[in-house]
Parts: structure tokens; C-alpha cells; sequence
């Protein structure tokens, strides 16, 4: 298996337009060697060189987890996001060599559930895919309920339609009715879990329906979709470890600052939902200004945690233990 500074080489095969917005792209072994295996709701960081700056963009394995000959990904280009999606769409090409890291799963599946429910909006259904392909070959309980912005956006739930018949329901927006999530976790049978990905306000209503219905967290499982990285006003960060300080611009955040400066600093997710980055602070004189999912609110108002892969700062002196 062809590997590079501890990424993994793989051709792209495949490109195919979806929908406006979106391509899925498919991945092999230049070689034709099989694809480390992954499980249910695993992702892989794919490596861009873009002129002078790397892009490290998280996606979503599509494909089925028993079949590691190729991966799937698809990228939902983001106009006035950081530039890795446009690169995908704009610059890579059927042919072109890729480097991934090796998959990780943040959004796995509860092994011991008794039912499962899947509720995404748009490109969020890019997970589902290999969570239902898992469920599928096990012969255990799922359905999937998909909003979509309109019938031209439908793609990917057609696919799934096709696939799994009625245990799919896709609400297309000017076609059919508005998705009713708290009808949808009404009056589910014990040991029932449910999985939401797509926008906040998807997550957010799906988490405050189950809470008023009486579901726990550990029923809730959710993963944001977003673009990864900060943007905002330029800081410094002392490195303690390294005895060395960053300016941070405003187009980076501090992983990313780092990165470029040559230090290694651990991440999985990039986005703020593993935290694989959290880091302790050492000493502070201003804010920090918190903007990931991981940290506690009481970690966040104590000011001694810190996410490098998305969390900023207003400060004359900020040190971590990085």
C-alpha cells in the first residue's frame, strides 16, 4: 500500500456530478491493493496541495464497510468556505493521485440498539450511507428520514430509495410535507437510537425533541457538518512544549499555524467534535473564544481548555501545553 509522510496514495477513479452542489468522488490503491477497512460512519482527512497552502478536509466513507477495494467520499462545494471543497471540484480531475489519512469514526453506530433512526439534511446523508449498509447486511432495524432543498438535490436519496425501498423517506422541500422530527422519535420502542446529521438547526431540534420525549444522550448521536478550520481576528500562542510563538492569521486557525510552521499537533476530526486536539492552558491574559462541541460549558468558563483545530482568541498572551 502505497503510503507518503504517513498519509495513504490513492487514484481517483470516479467523478460524478450529483446534484448542483455536490460530487462524489472514488478512490482506489494506485496499486490495486484493498483499502484499509472501516466501519459504519467513518471519515478520512483527504491532504490537498493548493499553490503554497495544504487543505485538510474531512469527509464521510460512502461505501460499504465489507468492501475495501475502493472508498467513496462526496463534497458539497462551499463558495465562501476555505477552499478545499472548490479545489476538489475545480482542480482534481479522474486520474489524479489524492493523499488520505488512514479512516477514523467519530459517529459510530450503537452496537446494541434495537432500532435505528436516521435523520439528515443534505450532504449530512453522507455518513448514513455506510452506517445503513452495515445495519443492512446485519438484518437489523433502520429507517432513514432525508430532507433535501429540491427534487435537483435528490440524488443521493433516490440512491437510497432504491436500495432500501420504504425504510427511506425523503422530504423534498416544495414537494412534499415539512419533516416532523418530534413526530418521528414519538413513541419508539425501548433501546431505540437516533443519528442526526446535516445543518445546526436540523441537530439542534432533533436533540430537544428527543430530551422532551424522554430519550437520554446516550440514545443521541449527532455529527456537524461543516467545513473545518476557524476564521476571525489574528492572535498569538506560545507553544510551551516547543518554546516557540505563532501568530495566528486570520484565515487559520492555530492547528493549521502550526502545521504550516512545521510542528505536529494531534487531530482526527478537524471540526471540533472529537477532542483528539484539546490542549490545557497555561497561562492567559484576555478571552478565549470557544467554538467547538467537545469541551464542557464548565470547561469552556474555566479557561483552561483550549481546541486548537477551531477555537480563537482575544489576548495579549495565550500559552499552551502544545
Amino acid at each position: 500500500m502505497n503510503t507518503h509522510n504517513g498519509t495513504l496514495s490513492v487514484r481517483v477513479t470516479r467523478i460524478e456530478t450529483l446534484t448542483p452542489e455536490i460530487k462524489r468522488f472514488t478512490f482506489v490503491d494506485p496499486d490495486g491493493k484493498h483499502l484499509p477497512a472501516f466501519s459504519g460512519g467513518s471519515h478520512v482527512v483527504v491532504v490537498m496541495q493548493d499553490g503554497d497552502k495544504t487543505h485538510r478536509n474531512a469527509y464521510s466513507l460512502m461505501g460499504s464497510p465489507y468492501d475495501s477495494s475502493a472508498y467513496q467520499i462526496a463534497v458539497r462545494r462551499v463558495e465562501d468556505g476555505r477552499g478545499g471543497s472548490r479545489h476538489l471540484h475545480e482542480a482534481v480531475t479522474e486520474g489524479a493521485l489524492l493523499q488520505i489519512l488512514q479512516p477514523a469514526n467519530l459517529f459510530p453506530l450503537a452496537k446494541h440498539a434495537r432500532q435505528h433512526v436516521f435523520i439528515a439534511g443534505g450532504v449530512g446523508i453522507t455518513p448514513v450511507y455506510s452506517q445503513m449498509e452495515e445495519l443492512h447486511t446485519k438484518q437489523a432495524s433502520f429507517e432513514l428520514h432525508l430532507a433535501v432543498r429540491g427534487p435537483e438535490h435528490a440524488a443521493l436519496g433516490l440512491e437510497l430509495q432504491a436500495r432500501y425501498g420504504a425504510r427511506v423517506h425523503l422530504y423534498v422541500q416544495g414537494e412534499d410535507e415539512r419533516m416532523d422530527i418530534r413526530g418521528i422519535l414519538a413513541e419508539r420502542p425501548l433501546g431505540s437510537h437516533v443519528y442526526v446529521c446535516g445543518p445546526d438547526s436540523m441537530i439542534d431540534d432533533t436533540v430537544d425533541s428527543a430530551h422532551a420525549l424522554g430519550w437520554t444522550d446516550s440514545h443521541i448521536h449527532f455529527e456537524r457538518f461543516t467545513e473545518q478550520g476557524s476564521t476571525g481576528q489574528p492572535f498569538s500562542v506560545t507553544l510551551a512544549r516547543q518554546g516557540v510563538t505563532l501568530d495566528v492569521p486570520p484565515d487559520q486557525s492555530l492547528l493549521e499555524a502550526a502545521e504550516q510552521a512545521g510542528y505536529k499537533v494531534p487531530y482526527l476530526c478537524r471540526g471540533g467534535a472529537c477532542g483528539y486536539c484539546e490542549t490545557e492552558v497555561l497561562d492567559l491574559d484576555g478571552e478565549l473564544d470557544h467554538r467547538d462541541d467537545w469541551l464542557s460549558d464548565e470547561d469552556k468558563l474555566s479557561q483552561r481548555k483550549f481546541m486548537p483545530c477551531v477555537s480563537r482568541a482575544s489576548c495579549s498572551r495565550l500559552v499552551v501545553d502544545l
